[in-house]
């Protein structure tokens, strides 16, 4: 199988580069396919999403691009959404705008429902974690934690997003010090999030950045939730999430072992603008 990636960011967002250094990379490595999929404007000041005022442009680029190198490469376009209730809850808000082969869903911003306040979970600080966890759920875990995984349902509901990104990123900066992934409470949150996975027909990413960043010693999910997620017959799919053209295909080989360690031997993937199940 030739490696591709659907979760990439350029400078347009949080990235480090321009999209055509991304494509270049990925030939290079012989990449089969490359998704571009920058984080979506955010109606609050902000340091990693698209500006609105830039939206229009990076979709123009993306394509310019994907015409340029349409005879060595599939190129997608696409955005990484947040899912923030009562603030950004509507996906169809950027399908409208532009043109997408298809959105990823995901929550970095856990909304408290008693008070709106916004905890970040995402970035490469484990203080600005725990401080979020202190200053707006007053450090119950256990309440902050289900609040993502039900800000996480309510977005599988309502905007069935093709892709559902890094599935338990909450895990990201806890590393066993709040909760544990084998505590029932959590388990039970998984497997009410899985079931709508299925019952939405979502595809749930594999994504592998925790690793290879050393901000997680599991894969998103980690291998129990994948073991799950093939008792379920829930589609994967496998990316790096890359910031930067080097990380493209980071940990991407050693992930598709650990899935077919499990049982997993086929995932998804856009070929000709269509999804299919390939062999791995």
């Amino acid at each position: 199988m030739r490696l591709f990636n659907l979760h990439t960011h350029t400078r347009f967002c949080d990235g480090k580069e321009a999209p055509e250094n991304y494509i270049k990379k990925a030939i290079e490595l012989g990449f089969h396919s490359l998704g571009f999929s920058g984080h979506a404007p955010l109606p609050f000041e902000n340091r990693i999403a698209i500006p609105e005022s830039k939206l229009h442009l990076y979709a123009m680029e993306i394509l310019s691009l994907k015409e340029k190198y349409k005879d060595q490469i599939e190129i997608y376009l696409a955005l990484e959404i947040d899912y923030i209730p009562e603030l950004l809850d509507d996906f169809s808000i950027f399908s409208n705008q532009i043109n997408l082969d298809f959105i990823i869903g995901s929550v970095h911003f856990v909304r408290n429902p008693d008070t709106g306040k916004l905890w970040f979970i995402d970035g490469p600080k484990q203080d600005v974690y725990d401080e979020g966890l202190k200053n707006i759920f007053g450090n119950d875990f256990q309440k902050g934690v289900t609040a993502f995984y039900h800000q996480t349902n309510q977005m599988i509901e309502s905007q069935k997003p093709k892709i559902v990104g890094h599935l338990d990123k909450i895990k990201m900066h806890n590393r066993n010090r709040f909760f544990k992934e084998d505590d029932p409470w959590y388990r039970q949150l998984i497997d009410e999030t899985l079931d709508l996975v299925k019952s939405n027909d979502c595809i749930v990413e594999v994504n592998t950045r925790g690793i290879y960043k050393k901000r997680s010693d599991s894969l998103f999910p980690g291998v129990d939730v994948l073991s799950k997620i093939k008792a379920l017959n829930i589609p994967v799919t496998i990316s790096s999430d890359a910031h930067s053209p080097d990380e493209l295909n980071k940990y991407l080989p050693e992930a598709i072992e650990i899935l077919k360690t499990i049982g997993i031997r086929k995932i998804m993937m856009l070929k000709n603008g269509n999804w299919s199940l390939e062999c791995i």
